[in-house]
Protein backbone atom coordinates (compact mmCIF):
# COMPACT_ATOMS: atom_id res chain seq x y z
CA UNK A 1 0.00 0.00 0.00
CA UNK A 2 1.97 3.22 -1.12
CA UNK A 3 0.61 6.50 1.13
CA UNK A 4 -1.24 9.54 0.00
CA UNK A 5 0.01 13.30 1.33
CA UNK A 6 -1.43 14.67 4.25
CA UNK A 7 -3.27 17.99 3.89
CA UNK A 8 -3.66 20.01 7.13
CA UNK A 9 -4.78 23.76 6.21
CA UNK A 10 -3.11 24.87 3.31
CA UNK A 11 0.19 22.97 4.07
CA UNK A 12 1.09 19.04 2.72
CA UNK A 13 2.79 16.42 4.18
CA UNK A 14 4.60 14.59 1.76
CA UNK A 15 3.71 11.41 3.78
CA UNK A 16 0.88 11.02 6.28
CA UNK A 17 3.10 10.62 8.88
CA UNK A 18 3.11 12.75 12.04
CA UNK A 19 6.22 12.93 14.50
CA UNK A 20 4.27 13.57 18.09
CA UNK A 21 5.94 16.80 20.02
CA UNK A 22 7.59 15.29 23.22
CA UNK A 23 8.84 17.32 25.93
CA UNK A 24 10.91 18.09 27.62
CA UNK A 25 13.82 18.73 25.08
CA UNK A 26 12.78 15.09 23.02
CA UNK A 27 11.49 16.74 20.05
CA UNK A 28 13.23 20.17 19.22
CA UNK A 29 15.16 20.86 16.57
CA UNK A 30 17.39 18.09 15.33
CA UNK A 31 14.29 15.14 15.20
CA UNK A 32 11.24 17.74 14.16
CA UNK A 33 14.05 19.22 11.88
CA UNK A 34 15.01 15.33 10.88
CA UNK A 35 11.52 13.79 10.21
CA UNK A 36 9.65 17.01 8.19
CA UNK A 37 12.88 16.75 5.83
CA UNK A 38 12.25 13.07 4.89
CA UNK A 39 8.59 13.77 4.21
CA UNK A 40 6.41 13.46 7.59
CA UNK A 41 5.60 16.23 9.72
CA UNK A 42 8.04 17.54 12.23
CA UNK A 43 6.83 18.71 15.72
CA UNK A 44 8.51 20.93 18.12
CA UNK A 45 7.57 20.44 22.28
CA UNK A 46 7.10 23.94 23.44
CA UNK A 47 7.47 22.72 26.56
CA UNK A 48 11.13 23.68 28.82
CA UNK A 49 12.35 25.59 25.97
CA UNK A 50 14.47 26.90 28.72
CA UNK A 51 16.54 24.37 29.28
CA UNK A 52 17.39 23.90 25.37
CA UNK A 53 19.33 27.23 26.16
CA UNK A 54 19.81 28.30 29.43
CA UNK A 55 22.06 31.80 28.28
CA UNK A 56 18.43 33.08 26.98
CA UNK A 57 16.74 32.65 30.95
CA UNK A 58 16.88 33.47 34.37
CA UNK A 59 17.98 30.43 36.36
CA UNK A 60 17.94 29.21 39.94
CA UNK A 61 19.88 26.17 41.05
CA UNK A 62 20.11 25.72 37.54
CA UNK A 63 16.47 25.78 36.69
CA UNK A 64 14.41 28.42 34.59
CA UNK A 65 12.62 30.50 36.84
CA UNK A 66 8.56 31.05 36.01
CA UNK A 67 6.89 30.18 33.05
CA UNK A 68 8.54 33.00 31.10
CA UNK A 69 12.00 31.11 31.25
CA UNK A 70 10.27 27.74 31.41
CA UNK A 71 8.55 27.82 28.05
CA UNK A 72 10.79 30.56 26.65
CA UNK A 73 9.96 32.85 23.56
CA UNK A 74 13.79 33.22 22.12
CA UNK A 75 14.27 29.68 22.91
CA UNK A 76 11.35 28.41 21.00
CA UNK A 77 12.47 30.54 18.49
CA UNK A 78 15.85 29.71 17.70
CA UNK A 79 14.86 26.06 17.66
CA UNK A 80 11.86 26.69 15.26
CA UNK A 81 14.82 28.32 12.96
CA UNK A 82 17.19 25.91 13.17
CA UNK A 83 14.59 23.13 12.90
CA UNK A 84 13.24 24.55 9.58
CA UNK A 85 16.79 25.28 8.54
CA UNK A 86 17.71 21.40 9.20
CA UNK A 87 14.53 20.45 7.29
CA UNK A 88 15.72 22.46 3.89
CA UNK A 89 14.45 25.99 4.18
CA UNK A 90 11.48 28.12 4.77
CA UNK A 91 9.41 26.66 2.90
CA UNK A 92 9.32 23.88 5.30
CA UNK A 93 6.11 22.47 7.19
CA UNK A 94 7.45 22.67 10.93
CA UNK A 95 4.60 21.95 13.82
CA UNK A 96 4.64 23.10 17.08
CA UNK A 97 3.01 20.77 20.42
CA UNK A 98 1.16 23.05 22.99
CA UNK A 99 -0.04 21.60 25.76
CA UNK A 100 -3.46 23.70 27.11
CA UNK A 101 -2.38 22.47 30.60
CA UNK A 102 0.94 24.84 30.90
CA UNK A 103 1.08 28.12 31.86
CA UNK A 104 0.86 30.63 30.02
CA UNK A 105 -0.86 28.57 27.49
CA UNK A 106 -1.93 32.00 25.37
CA UNK A 107 1.32 33.38 25.48
CA UNK A 108 2.83 29.84 24.11
CA UNK A 109 0.71 30.12 20.95
CA UNK A 110 1.30 33.75 20.43
CA UNK A 111 5.39 33.01 20.71
CA UNK A 112 5.04 30.19 18.62
CA UNK A 113 3.04 31.92 15.37
CA UNK A 114 5.80 34.63 15.99
CA UNK A 115 8.26 31.75 15.84
CA UNK A 116 7.38 30.94 12.37
CA UNK A 117 5.12 27.59 13.04
CA UNK A 118 3.16 26.53 10.32
CA UNK A 119 0.75 23.98 12.65
CA UNK A 120 -0.28 23.77 16.11
CA UNK A 121 -1.02 20.93 17.91
CA UNK A 122 -2.48 20.80 20.90
CA UNK A 123 -3.74 19.02 23.90
CA UNK A 124 -3.63 17.74 27.59
CA UNK A 125 -6.93 19.28 28.17
CA UNK A 126 -9.45 21.13 25.43
CA UNK A 127 -8.17 24.04 23.45
CA UNK A 128 -11.18 25.79 23.44
CA UNK A 129 -9.72 29.45 22.94
CA UNK A 130 -6.69 28.31 20.32
CA UNK A 131 -8.60 30.44 18.31
CA UNK A 132 -8.66 33.30 19.77
CA UNK A 133 -4.85 33.16 20.48
CA UNK A 134 -4.36 32.54 16.73
CA UNK A 135 -5.95 35.17 15.44
CA UNK A 136 -4.41 37.18 12.67
CA UNK A 137 -2.62 34.12 11.49
CA UNK A 138 -2.89 31.31 8.81
CA UNK A 139 -1.55 28.51 11.09
CA UNK A 140 -3.32 25.15 11.02
CA UNK A 141 -4.96 24.65 14.24
CA UNK A 142 -5.06 21.00 15.58
CA UNK A 143 -6.71 19.50 18.65
CA UNK A 144 -5.72 16.78 20.02
CA UNK A 145 -9.28 14.72 21.64
CA UNK A 146 -9.59 11.26 23.72
CA UNK A 147 -13.60 10.94 22.24
CA UNK A 148 -16.20 11.45 20.07
CA UNK A 149 -17.52 13.74 22.82
CA UNK A 150 -14.44 16.03 23.48
CA UNK A 151 -14.06 16.74 19.25
CA UNK A 152 -17.92 17.69 19.58
CA UNK A 153 -17.41 20.49 22.01
CA UNK A 154 -14.25 21.69 20.61
CA UNK A 155 -16.76 22.30 17.16
CA UNK A 156 -19.21 23.62 18.99
CA UNK A 157 -17.62 25.74 20.88
CA UNK A 158 -14.65 26.91 17.76
CA UNK A 159 -17.78 27.52 15.33
CA UNK A 160 -20.38 29.35 17.87
CA UNK A 161 -17.43 31.94 19.04
CA UNK A 162 -15.08 31.63 16.38
CA UNK A 163 -16.75 30.58 13.24
CA UNK A 164 -14.43 27.83 12.12
CA UNK A 165 -13.65 24.17 12.54
CA UNK A 166 -10.48 22.31 13.41
CA UNK A 167 -7.82 21.93 10.45
CA UNK A 168 -7.40 18.13 11.22
CA UNK A 169 -8.08 16.55 14.36
CA UNK A 170 -5.72 13.71 16.32
CA UNK A 171 -7.45 11.22 18.50
CA UNK A 172 -4.80 9.57 21.05
CA UNK A 173 -5.65 5.74 22.64
CA UNK A 174 -4.42 5.38 25.90
CA UNK A 175 -1.60 3.35 24.36
CA UNK A 176 0.53 6.52 24.11
CA UNK A 177 3.45 8.07 25.78
CA UNK A 178 3.80 10.91 28.40
CA UNK A 179 -0.04 12.33 29.94
CA UNK A 180 -3.27 10.62 28.66
CA UNK A 181 -6.53 12.41 27.97
CA UNK A 182 -8.89 9.80 30.48
CA UNK A 183 -9.20 8.68 34.17
CA UNK A 184 -6.23 5.88 35.15
CA UNK A 185 -8.74 3.30 35.10
CA UNK A 186 -10.45 4.14 31.81
CA UNK A 187 -6.97 3.36 30.04
CA UNK A 188 -7.89 -0.42 29.90
CA UNK A 189 -11.69 -0.28 29.07
CA UNK A 190 -12.26 -1.39 25.60
CA UNK A 191 -14.29 1.73 24.60
CA UNK A 192 -11.12 3.56 24.79
CA UNK A 193 -8.93 1.41 22.94
CA UNK A 194 -7.77 3.84 19.74
CA UNK A 195 -9.36 1.40 17.45
CA UNK A 196 -12.48 1.94 18.81
CA UNK A 197 -12.15 5.45 19.01
CA UNK A 198 -11.18 6.28 15.41
CA UNK A 199 -14.89 5.16 13.69
CA UNK A 200 -16.26 7.40 16.56
CA UNK A 201 -14.34 10.04 15.88
CA UNK A 202 -14.79 9.86 12.20
CA UNK A 203 -18.21 9.60 12.72
CA UNK A 204 -18.25 13.07 15.08
CA UNK A 205 -15.88 15.08 12.19
CA UNK A 206 -18.75 14.10 9.35
CA UNK A 207 -21.48 16.12 11.01
CA UNK A 208 -18.98 19.36 10.51
CA UNK A 209 -16.82 18.92 7.71
CA UNK A 210 -14.03 16.96 6.31
CA UNK A 211 -11.05 17.67 7.84
CA UNK A 212 -8.41 15.02 8.42
CA UNK A 213 -8.59 13.24 11.44
CA UNK A 214 -5.41 11.57 12.69
CA UNK A 215 -5.09 7.84 15.02
CA UNK A 216 -2.05 8.08 17.76
CA UNK A 217 -1.11 6.06 20.83
CA UNK A 218 0.83 2.66 20.12
CA UNK A 219 1.31 2.72 16.33
CA UNK A 220 4.70 1.02 15.41
CA UNK A 221 4.90 0.22 12.09
CA UNK A 222 3.40 0.36 8.58
CA UNK A 223 1.26 -2.62 9.56
CA UNK A 224 -0.13 -0.35 12.01
CA UNK A 225 -0.59 2.95 9.76
CA UNK A 226 -2.40 0.51 7.53
CA UNK A 227 -4.68 -0.57 9.38
CA UNK A 228 -5.62 3.13 10.92
CA UNK A 229 -5.49 4.02 7.25
CA UNK A 230 -8.11 1.43 6.48
CA UNK A 231 -10.32 2.29 9.42
CA UNK A 232 -10.58 5.96 7.98
CA UNK A 233 -7.89 7.87 9.57
CA UNK A 234 -5.99 10.32 7.09
CA UNK A 235 -2.76 9.92 8.89
CA UNK A 236 -1.00 8.78 12.04
CA UNK A 237 0.62 10.48 14.77
CA UNK A 238 3.89 8.86 16.42
CA UNK A 239 6.40 9.37 19.21
CA UNK A 240 7.63 7.20 21.02
CA UNK A 241 9.23 5.10 18.16
CA UNK A 242 11.12 8.66 17.00
CA UNK A 243 13.14 8.53 20.64
CA UNK A 244 14.79 5.40 18.95
CA UNK A 245 16.86 7.69 16.23
CA UNK A 246 20.24 9.13 16.16
CA UNK A 247 18.48 12.77 15.41
CA UNK A 248 16.54 12.88 18.81
CA UNK A 249 17.06 15.46 20.73
CA UNK A 250 16.61 13.31 24.17
CA UNK A 251 20.09 12.84 26.08
CA UNK A 252 22.24 9.12 25.57
CA UNK A 253 20.61 8.36 29.21
CA UNK A 254 17.10 8.79 27.95
CA UNK A 255 17.69 7.07 24.63
CA UNK A 256 19.57 3.99 27.02
CA UNK A 257 16.61 3.94 29.52
CA UNK A 258 14.06 3.06 26.35
CA UNK A 259 16.24 0.65 24.82
CA UNK A 260 17.05 -1.37 28.22
CA UNK A 261 13.53 -1.19 29.05
CA UNK A 262 11.45 -4.56 29.27
CA UNK A 263 7.57 -4.96 28.76
CA UNK A 264 6.60 -4.31 32.25
CA UNK A 265 8.91 -1.80 32.91
CA UNK A 266 6.25 0.84 30.95
CA UNK A 267 3.32 1.79 33.34
CA UNK A 268 0.89 4.55 34.01
CA UNK A 269 2.16 6.67 36.56
CA UNK A 270 0.50 9.47 38.99
CA UNK A 271 1.18 13.42 37.56
CA UNK A 272 0.63 16.47 38.71
CA UNK A 273 -0.71 17.97 35.55
CA UNK A 274 -3.98 15.65 37.11
CA UNK A 275 -3.85 13.01 33.78
CA UNK A 276 -2.31 9.38 34.36
CA UNK A 277 0.95 9.35 32.41
CA UNK A 278 2.68 6.35 30.89
CA UNK A 279 6.59 6.47 31.40
CA UNK A 280 9.69 3.75 32.51
CA UNK A 281 9.69 2.58 35.83
CA UNK A 282 13.18 3.82 37.51
CA UNK A 283 15.04 4.35 40.53
CA UNK A 284 12.84 7.63 41.09
CA UNK A 285 9.52 6.07 40.92
CA UNK A 286 10.48 3.53 43.74
CA UNK A 287 11.94 6.56 45.39
CA UNK A 288 9.17 8.25 45.03
CA UNK A 289 6.97 5.69 46.35
CA UNK A 290 9.12 5.17 50.06
CA UNK A 291 9.22 9.18 50.25
CA UNK A 292 12.71 9.96 48.99
CA UNK A 293 12.24 11.75 45.75
CA UNK A 294 14.19 15.10 45.50
CA UNK A 295 12.33 17.69 47.39
CA UNK A 296 9.14 19.67 45.54
CA UNK A 297 10.48 23.54 44.95
CA UNK A 298 7.85 24.43 42.10
CA UNK A 299 10.37 26.69 40.46
CA UNK A 300 9.61 26.85 37.08
CA UNK A 301 5.27 26.97 37.48
CA UNK A 302 5.06 24.96 34.52
CA UNK A 303 1.29 23.82 34.64
CA UNK A 304 -1.98 25.50 36.31
CA UNK A 305 -3.16 22.45 37.31
CA UNK A 306 -0.34 21.82 39.82
CA UNK A 307 -1.27 25.43 41.64
CA UNK A 308 2.04 26.06 41.73
CA UNK A 309 3.94 22.84 43.58
CA UNK A 310 0.86 21.47 45.64
CA UNK A 311 -0.23 18.95 43.08
CA UNK A 312 3.02 18.10 42.76
CA UNK A 313 3.18 17.37 46.60
CA UNK A 314 0.47 15.19 46.78
CA UNK A 315 2.41 13.02 43.77
CA UNK A 316 5.66 13.23 45.14
CA UNK A 317 7.60 14.91 42.60
CA UNK A 318 8.13 18.03 40.35
CA UNK A 319 7.37 17.44 36.95
CA UNK A 320 9.30 20.22 35.17
CA UNK A 321 12.54 19.33 37.32
CA UNK A 322 12.30 15.42 36.80
CA UNK A 323 11.60 15.84 33.28
CA UNK A 324 14.43 18.57 32.82
CA UNK A 325 16.92 16.14 34.45
CA UNK A 326 15.92 13.75 31.75
CA UNK A 327 16.86 15.71 29.26
CA UNK A 328 19.93 16.30 31.21
CA UNK A 329 21.04 12.90 31.38
CA UNK A 330 20.41 12.51 35.46
CA UNK A 331 18.87 9.20 35.65
CA UNK A 332 18.98 9.01 39.56
CA UNK A 333 16.36 11.71 39.19
CA UNK A 334 15.16 11.77 35.83
CA UNK A 335 11.53 10.81 34.84
CA UNK A 336 11.48 8.99 31.24
CA UNK A 337 7.97 8.92 29.45
CA UNK A 338 7.26 6.27 27.00
CA UNK A 339 4.40 5.24 24.95
CA UNK A 340 3.62 1.10 25.39
CA UNK A 341 5.39 -0.14 23.00
CA UNK A 342 9.00 2.12 24.11
CA UNK A 343 10.74 -1.55 25.14
CA UNK A 344 10.68 -2.90 21.24
CA UNK A 345 13.15 -0.13 20.15
CA UNK A 346 16.54 -1.87 20.65
CA UNK A 347 18.61 -0.11 18.80
CA UNK A 348 19.21 3.54 17.50
CA UNK A 349 18.62 4.38 13.50
CA UNK A 350 18.23 7.21 11.58
CA UNK A 351 15.15 9.55 11.10
CA UNK A 352 16.13 8.44 7.19
CA UNK A 353 15.88 4.98 7.74
CA UNK A 354 13.38 4.51 9.94
CA UNK A 355 10.86 6.87 7.88
CA UNK A 356 12.06 4.21 4.48
CA UNK A 357 10.74 1.44 6.65
CA UNK A 358 7.16 3.20 7.84
CA UNK A 359 6.38 3.93 4.36
CA UNK A 360 7.87 1.16 2.68
CA UNK A 361 8.11 -1.63 4.92
CA UNK A 362 12.08 -1.93 4.58
CA UNK A 363 13.28 -2.68 8.23
CA UNK A 364 15.24 -0.38 9.96
CA UNK A 365 16.96 -2.89 12.19
CA UNK A 366 15.65 -0.72 15.51
CA UNK A 367 13.24 -3.38 16.32
CA UNK A 368 15.71 -6.67 16.93
CA UNK A 369 13.68 -10.29 17.09
CA UNK A 370 13.80 -11.30 20.68
CA UNK A 371 16.55 -14.20 19.60
CA UNK A 372 19.24 -11.63 18.43
CA UNK A 373 21.72 -10.17 20.80
CA UNK A 374 21.19 -6.76 21.86
CA UNK A 375 23.26 -3.81 21.65
CA UNK A 376 25.03 -2.90 25.10
CA UNK A 377 26.11 0.76 23.76
CA UNK A 378 23.81 3.05 21.64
Amino acid sequence: MSFEPLRIGKYEIEYPIIQGGMGVGISWENLAGTVSKYGGLGVVSSVGTGYRYPNYVRLKDGRPVGSKYIHNKEALTKILQDARDIAGGEKAVIGVNILCAITDYGRVVRDSIEAGANIIISGAGLPLRLPEYAEGSDVALVPIVSSARALRVICKHWKKKYNRLPDAVVVEGPKSGGHQGIPYEDCFKPEFQLENLVPEVIEERDKWGDFPVIAAGGIWDKKDIEYYLSLGAAGVQMGTRFVGTFECDASDEFKKVIINAKKEDIKLLKSPVGYPARGVITKLLKDIEIGQAPEVKCTSNCVVPCNHGEEAKKVGYCIADRLGDAYLGRYETGLFFSGSNGYRIKRLVSVKDLMRELVEGIPSGQDIPENEEIPSKI
